[in-house]
């Protein structure tokens, strides 16, 4: 999240016209992230969080609403896009594409402990669950093709070593086939700060617009790459197999994903690493914007790669 088109008050105030939200009280820019604009928004009915993307489409955006009011239905704590006076989620302000959805309560973390990682490994189980039933497909735009067109982009600010190993790590992935693991609706995105905590209690998930189809595993793997490292960056064994339990209490994790699980571990880290490099080099102009650090995911990979066996249930 971000801003890089900038809302004034009053042009809120005449877009909020078309909703049933109340009179507009406060608007504020959010400054963390690095893909779409977003404000908190209060109004007079209550807390909202203004979405206006960035890059995705008006034609890609319908997925991404329809998944949210799909689970907020089925009880799982997402932000519920609010329709607009003609039952639509999506309306256009300042020439982008946008929509208004409920603001949850809670608060990030940035030191898990084991019983939130219980917490949030039992919730992600719970989502994927409640996600089968969601008939929209949307492949993920991050899979090996959007490896193979990206890394040519990165390379050339890379040292000799580092271009290899993207180099080799982007050659195992794409000799890899997950199509007959578990699939479904993922996150893809489940980091520290886009979960909602109020204590050990998850009160939401947030920010869906990485979500896609795709392996349920490779979602496992990408939020504990990011909820159960150590300062090192190491899997710290406490913290994952307490996630790992808990999910699998939730959704059992089937023999065929254990033995993938390794890898998957490295070919999460290997996509943030390469989005992170993109981000770092070949940034967009944007008033707030924080693009992160790429090496935090490439000690995590090289982790990944040099552990003799890695953590299960």
């Amino acid at each position: 999240m971000s801003v890089y088109t900038t809302v004034s008050e009053a042009e809120l105030s005449a877009w909020l016209g078309d909703y049933s939200l109340g009179q507009l009280l406060e608007l504020q820019g959010i400054a963390s992230g690095i893909e779409n604009t977003n404000y908190f928004v209060t109004t007079g009915n209550g807390r909202f969080v203004l979405t206006l993307f960035e890059k995705l489409s008006a034609d890609e955006l319908p997925f991404y609403l329809n998944l949210m009011a799909h689970l907020a239905r089925h009880g799982i704590p997402c932000p519920s896009p609010v329709a607009n006076r003609h039952n639509q989620f999506l309306g256009k302000l300042n020439g982008k594409p946008a929509c208004i959805v409920s603001r949850l309560n809670g608060k990030s973390t940035s030191t898990p402990d084991i019983a939130q990682c219980t917490t949030i490994g039992a919730m992600l189980g719970q989502m994927h669950i409640a996600g089968q039933s969601f008939s929209q497909i949307m492949p993920n735009p991050r899979s090996g093709a959007w490896r193979e067109a990206t890394a040519p982009l990165v390379r050339p600010f890379l040292d000799a070593e580092l271009a290899a190993l993207l180099d080799s790590e982007i050659a195992l992935h794409a000799r890899q086939n997950w199509a007959s693991l578990p699939q479904g609706v993922i996150h893809a995105d489940l980091f520290r700060d886009n979960v909602l905590l109020e204590e050990n209690r998850v009160g939401g998930l947030i920010d869906f617009y990485f979500a896609c189809s795709d392996a349920l595993l490779y979602d496992v793997a990408i939020t504990i790459n990011d909820w159960c490292m150590n300062a090192d960056d190491r899997l710290d064994a406490p913290r994952a197999q307490a996630f790992l339990r808990a999910y699998h209490a939730e959704r059992p994790l089937l023999a065929s994903e254990h033995a993938a699980w390794p890898l998957m571990l490295r070919a999460a880290a290997l996509r943030f690493w390469l989005s992170r490099l993109f981000d770092m080099h070949q940034p967009r102009d944007g008033e707030l914007t924080h693009a992160h650090d790429p090496r935090h995911f490439e000690r995590i990979l090289k982790n990944h790669i040099a552990a003799a066996h890695t953590v299960w249930l």
